[in-house]
């Protein structure tokens, strides 16, 4: 940032509403002058307002009849039902926070790489002014690096024949090393991301599988040294049909 007087973690104490008043104004002043910065910040409250979304009304659930109905004797193991619940809940908030993406929802299936992929496209999809690393427009550029820091020859699909193109790409830390990230949007300004990974535990090549967290729709699969996961939120036919696409462009 330009000025060094006001951090990250003053920008993101300001969201969290936990900045004395007269820092708070000076942390305002700060967004006001810098609207990249201001945007960035609002895409962050949005992001917390989906998550309060999904998981407030966790908080108002009744408790399960059994642990009503319980005798005196029993009062410690009613407590370890309720811290244990509170842990669960506590645990899915914070891997959507991005603390950690160890989710405690394990209503999915998909492996941890699946699900970072299904965080980073939360996180990345919404942004206005900053989307991606470096935009399509350096698209040689954007290959070159990104094959260098995950050590691999990389390719970018086209996806232009089904309306969509690229936007740009960036890189993220994954669960193995450095990850790539494409961005892909539609004229109505549908995204839809493509996370490519390096397969150093040298899996078997797997067909599409089909995921889901939230509201984003995924097929991965791993294609020989990589794997890939598609996000959208698209129907399942639509993202089914760009992974072939996807595919088909990577395997002629």
């Amino acid at each position: 940032m330009n000025n060094p007087q006001i951090t990250e973690a003053d920008l993101h104490a300001w969201l969290d509403g936990a900045l004395p008043q007269a820092r708070r104004a000076e942390v305002e002043a700060y967004i006001a002058a810098h609207p990249a910065e201001g945007e960035r910040m609002a895409s962050y409250r949005r992001n917390d307002q989906a998550i309060e979304a999904r998981y407030d009304p966790v908080l108002t659930e009744p408790l399960p009849a059994r642990l009503l109905h319980r005798d005196a004797r029993t009062p410690a193991r009613l407590w370890r039902y309720a811290a244990a619940a509170g842990w669960i809940f506590l645990g899915g908030l914070a891997g959507w926070q991005l603390h950690d993406w160890k989710s405690a929802d394990r209503r999915s299936d998909s492996p941890s790489w699946a699900r970072r992929a299904a965080v980073a496209h939360v996180v990345y999809s919404p942004e206005v002014r900053h989307p991606v690393e470096v935009a399509a427009d350096q698209e040689a550029h954007l290959v070159a690096w990104l094959s260098k820091r995950l050590g691999t020859s990389l390719k970018i699909p086209r996806l232009d024949a089904l309306g969509y193109s690229l936007v740009g790409g960036r890189l993220l830390p994954g669960d193995q090393g450095p990850v790539a990230q494409f961005m892909y949007q539609d004229a109505q300004g549908q995204r839809l991301t493509l996370y490519v990974r390096t397969n150093r535990d040298h899996s078997k090549e797997t067909a599409f599988r089909f995921a889901q967290e939230g509201n984003v729709r995924q097929f991965y699969w791993v294609d020989r040294s990589l794997g890939y996961v598609l996000s959208g939120e698209v129907g399942k036919e639509d993202l089914l049909r760009v992974a072939n696409a996807v595919y088909q462009h990577l395997n002629p």
